[in-house]
């Protein structure tokens, strides 16, 4: 297993006579395959919501796309299940799989009662995870259908972070429409997973198994962007690193000892791309090809049992002209147009928060108009429906704010938005 690592800039050319310049650079990371790689055991955990309100239809469905899961996971693999209500409890603790009907019984028994605790389910998730993740391939699936009423929202965030440091990635599953999505968007930004929105309870089986594909195509863990800048030039000083495909997330930057600039990557799908995009401000330069960063991969390859890999240092080169002429690049113009859509959508959220229903419908509407010019539809449909359901003196249905969390995020690959 290789890194794939290609450093772009929005534009290329730089004017030598401006003392001070902005570019975008966008780094596309991603796991290559390789003949002699052997299949890496996967170590998952299920951290399931069984409270009150996931009784009936919702529960049976999450009890199916769970045993489906078990029946996909091949002889070697690990499984462990957290269940929990205003409790929390192991149902099944961290294993081999040996025995896929004894954990398919032990599923099916489960019954819905009680509150919700998010923070207890994930504390035991991650300690069960942790138990396997020797030379695997560990994610945990967190579901829930409420607010995390009989727990502690900022402690949730705390174990997320904790899990990143285990090099352990999590993803969450919203069921319904009464979740929090601010919480379980924030536990799976911390953890560099996914979040997910299950509107109706057969879409359980569907999401379940679109995590679990992803899972499978994990190629290497632990990765971090590593990068230098030349002399006079910075990063910018407010929200200077993003992920903008698959998803995008806000990325802290952390600073190394040899004092590079660090950002946990975390999982590396193969041959699925990872794009950060990084916001630079340049100071005047000579003319010529001028060298202005560099940017490595830290990684650890578990096919190989081997921990602590880089990648080759790659410079990221400007050309400084006198007479200048922008040379775009027009994938990087979409990374750009990715992030501008999260952020409107975001800053739209402030505003209605704030009871500014006026300027969330404005801030909408021109985050649809970001979506279609990079060409995403699906996206530009909700955001723009939302916008005029303001507009028109209409109020946003929980399932219309979950929908326009989940498409500023992300380019859907399916119909499941509308």
């Amino acid at each position: 297993m290789r890194v794939n690592l290609q450093p772009v800039l929005n534009d290329a050319n730089l004017d030598a006579n401006q003392h001070s310049s902005q570019r975008q650079l966008a780094i596309s990371i991603s796991a290559i395959a390789e003949n002699l790689d052997r299949n890496v055991p996967l170590n998952l955990c299920l951290i399931l919501d069984h409270s009150g309100s996931m009784n009936g239809r919702p529960l049976e469905n999450v009890k199916k796309a769970a045993n489906q899961l078990v029946d996909k996971l091949n002889p070697g693999d690990r499984l462990s299940v957290v269940v929990f209500d205003h409790r929390a409890k192991v149902l099944i603790p961290n294993q081999i799989i040996q025995n896929p009907e004894q954990i398919k019984n032990q599923i099916n028994r489960l019954s819905a009662d009680g509150g919700t605790a998010i923070d207890e389910g994930l504390r035991l998730g991650i300690e069960e995870l942790g138990k396997g993740k020797k030379d695997t391939i560990s994610q945990a699936f967190l579901l829930t259908d409420g607010e995390n009423e009989h727990g502690d929202n900022n402690r949730c965030l705390k174990l997320a972070q904790l899990a990143a440091g285990y090099n352990l990635t999590l993803n969450t599953l919203g069921f319904g429409d009464n979740w929090n999505q601010d919480v379980l968007e924030k536990i799976a930004d911390a953890g560099l997973g996914t979040l997910s929105y299950i509107q109706k309870p057969d879409q359980a089986v569907h999401e379940f198994s679109r995590l679990f594909s992803r899972m499978q195509t994990v190629g290497l863990t632990n990765a971090y962007l590593l990068f230098s800048l030349m002399p006079n030039i910075r990063l910018a000083e407010l929200k200077p690193i993003a992920q903008v495909a698959p998803d995008t997330i806000e990325l802290p930057v952390q600073q190394e000892a040899d004092g590079r600039f660090a950002i946990r990557l975390g999982d590396l799908m193969k041959n699925a791309e990872r794009v950060i995009l990084a916001n630079i401000y340049l100071g005047q330069l000579p003319e010529g090809k001028q060298a202005i960063a560099n940017v490595q991969v830290r990684y650890d390859d578990p096919s190989q049992n081997q921990i602590g890999l880089f990648t080759a240092n790659i410079p990221v080169y400007a050309n400084v002209v006198r007479v200048y002429q922008p040379d775009l690049d027009p994938q990087v113009q979409k990374s750009i147009l990715a992030l501008a859509k999260y952020r409107q959508t975001q800053l739209a959220e402030t505003k209605l928060q704030q009871g500014d229903r006026a300027g969330a419908a404005t801030m909408l509407q021109t985050a649809a108009k970001t979506a279609l010019q990079m060409g995403d539809t699906s996206a530009a449909t909700v955001l723009q429906t939302s916008a005029t359901q303001l507009q028109t003196g209409g109020d946003l249905s929980e399932s219309d704010r979950k929908k326009t969390r989940i498409v500023s995020k992300t380019v859907l690959q399916d119909n499941s938005a509308k």
